[in-house]
């Protein structure tokens, strides 16, 4: 794991292409060994793909699945590659590797398991559109495309996948605008993400079309425009702009360069999405499905419809009424507990909770124990129980030390693999939860734990951005009452 903040660009590459994905090196290395002629490198590389078991089931897996697969199933390596082509199979190879290098990263923080899962699925559905908007150039050419398109964004990606403490540093601030927030990454790590894919590309020598998209992006072929689109698309579909202007302004200009309407397009974008979602199984990948989001729809960019509005106001004016509540405290010397209990209170109440929890960090530091509850009608109840932190992190203590709510809808979620303990499975009972530090200054005296156990009860990412709202200004009082005192 990576630490150390102010590597050399050089030292950053090394690091990642030995230390942190060295298969994908190993592979690289070795497809390099094979030229593009399909009759003297063919049998060579399929003697080589049947000594790496998994990767020679993966290829004769997305074989079967391509659309070029006959009606007789493909059960040789050397079938498939006739089948495919040289380009084709050396590109499930490095894809394979690449794949699966990512997804077996560990340790890391739930947040950052979404930013690496959701750049890798992005990339792979990248690379697959790059492919299919040149359809008038030669396989070669088109094989080129998809893996300048997959790789595209890959320094990025394979640094999200290292699990280094900078990776939490730098995701707390994955909410900056893209620009800035890619400079401040740059400024931190000493090296921009960009510089990062060139030099991974070639260390990996991989293909110039690749290192020229990044390296020289004025060369506006149509080819590298494709390359450019479709990374844009991916990242658009994925977390749609603001506007659906934005969004229709990007469609527009691919379905100029590709010379095609707008709605051919959107039929195209679609298809090649549920060939992604079928090639990713045959890739061992399943885990990407859930981040490859359909084109978004129109109340995707707009405002939500009238009474939703309604409610939203009433919603606000109860986050108005409990924040005065909490100002109120302040002019009489009320204790802590008169704080968090009123916070805990008008919690439950407006986001219809089923139980709200403080929690405080033992003396040694040992544990988490429940010193405040209320039930679903915003009455104190009788919880107790307690949570060990002192070995190991679980996603208490790590809740306990970060500077924001954090929100787990899915406990079984690959991504909070590495925090789930048999305690907390039983605290969150099949349920939704959200945990949010409690700090004095900057002092950690314990978190606050949300809960829904009712799915159809169950917290919108609004309703948790409010919450989180509420809750930040509790730790404002909290702080600002601390100082007086």
């Amino acid at each position: 794991m990576i630490e150390k903040s102010k590597l050399t660009p050089f030292q950053w590459i090394e690091v990642l292409a030995k230390k942190e994905l060295p298969a994908i090196t190993s592979i690289a290395s070795v497809l390099d060994n094979f030229s593009n002629d399909d009759i003297s490198s063919i049998p060579k590389l399929s003697k080589v793909i049947l000594h790496d078991q998994a990767l020679s089931s993966c290829v004769l897996r997305v074989a079967n699945n391509s659309k070029r697969a006959s009606f007789n199933k493909v059960t040789t390596v050397s079938r498939a590659a006739i089948m495919l082509g040289i380009h084709s199979i050396k590109n499930i190879c490095l894809t394979s590797k690449i794949l699966d290098g990512l997804l077996q990263s560990r340790n890391l923080a739930p947040a950052v398991y979404d930013r690496l899962m959701m750049l890798t699925a992005n990339a792979f559905y990248a690379g697959m559109l790059a492919r299919v908007m040149v359809p008038n150039h030669d396989e070669s050419t088109q094989e080129e495309v998809y893996l300048a398109a997959m790789l595209y964004h890959i320094g990025e990606t394979s640094f999200w996948s290292t699990g280094s403490e900078l990776t939490k540093k730098l995701i707390a601030k994955v909410h900056m605008p893209d620009g800035e927030f890619r400079k401040y990454c740059a400024s931190v790590i000493g090296v921009n993400f960009q510089d990062l894919s060139v030099g991974l590309a070639k260390t990996w020598n991989l293909s110039d079309m690749l290192i020229k998209s990044l390296d020289h992006p004025e060369n506006r072929t149509d080819e590298m425009k494709i390359i450019s689109f479709t990374n844009q698309l991916t990242s658009a579909i994925s977390s749609p702009p603001k506007t659906q202007a934005e969004f229709d302004r990007l469609l527009k200009d691919i379905s100029t360069v590709m010379k095609t309407d707008v709605a051919s397009l959107k039929k195209k974008i679609e298809n090649t999405r549920n060939e992604a979602l079928e090639l990713l199984s045959s890739y061992g990948a399943s885990v990407l499905e859930s981040y490859l989001k359909p084109l978004p729809k129109s109340t995707d960019f707009s405002p939500s419809i009238p009474t939703q509005e309604i409610q939203y106001l009433n919603r606000e004016q109860a986050l108005l009424g409990a924040l005065q509540k909490l100002t109120q405290l302040t002019k009489n010397k009320n204790t802590i507990n008169s704080y968090l209990s009123q916070a805990l209170k008008d919690a439950v109440q407006i986001f219809a909770l089923q139980r709200c929890s403080f929690w405080v960090l033992s003396v040694d530091k040992s544990q988490l124990e429940t010193r405040l509850s209320f039930d679903s009608e915003g009455l104190p109840m009788i919880f107790d129980c307690k949570i060990p932190i002192g070995q190991g992190e679980n996603v208490m203590s790590y809740g306990l030390h970060q500077s924001n709510s954090i929100f787990i809808s899915d406990y079984t979620h690959l991504k909070w693999r590495d925090y789930m303990t048999a305690d907390i499975e039983g605290l969150i009972n099949k349920g939704a939860m959200s945990i949010t530090p409690v700090k004095i200054g900057q002092k950690e005296i314990g978190v606050i734990t949300t809960h829904t156990f009712d799915k159809s009860r169950s917290i919108s990412n609004e309703d948790f951005s409010e919450l989180s709202f509420l809750f930040e200004h509790l730790n404002m009082y909290l702080s600002a009452v601390n100082s007086k005192r």
